[in-house]
């Protein structure tokens, strides 16, 4: 059961906040769509990504060469409260990762049967 304290500290980097809030808001997204929108290298993003999957925040899915990543659905509920109010309240932090996400060419397609 995940606990306020190992929820905060996961959330205290501002690497996994905003990768953790913008797969909040689009459901899924690939690795190469968070280097993109967070403008960083692929290790150090995987890197944060596999420490959000370890404490259980995240899961994974490989679709052919893509490596996408959605919230635990057995999140609790406060949890995503948590997530929601602070997406909801800082929409201005995350605008230009939003953006570059938005302008991001090549995005790769999900499968229609995903998950």
């Amino acid at each position: 059961m995940l606990t306020p304290p190992e929820a905060f500290k996961c959330l205290a980097d501002e690497t996994r906040a905003r990768a953790i809030l913008l797969i909040a808001q689009h459901g899924e997204l690939c690795v190469c769509e968070l280097t993109c929108a967070l403008d960083d290298n692929q290790p150090k993003v995987s890197r944060h990504l596999a420490q959000l999957r370890s404490a259980g925040l995240l899961l994974d899915r490989r679709q052919g060469q893509w490596v996408y990543y959605r919230l635990n659905p057995d999140l609790p509920r406060w949890f995503n409260e948590v997530l929601s109010a602070t997406a909801g309240g800082n929409a201005a932090w995350m605008k230009a990762c939003t953006a570059r996400l938005k302008k991001m060419v090549g995005r790769p397609a999900r499968a229609a049967s995903c998950c």
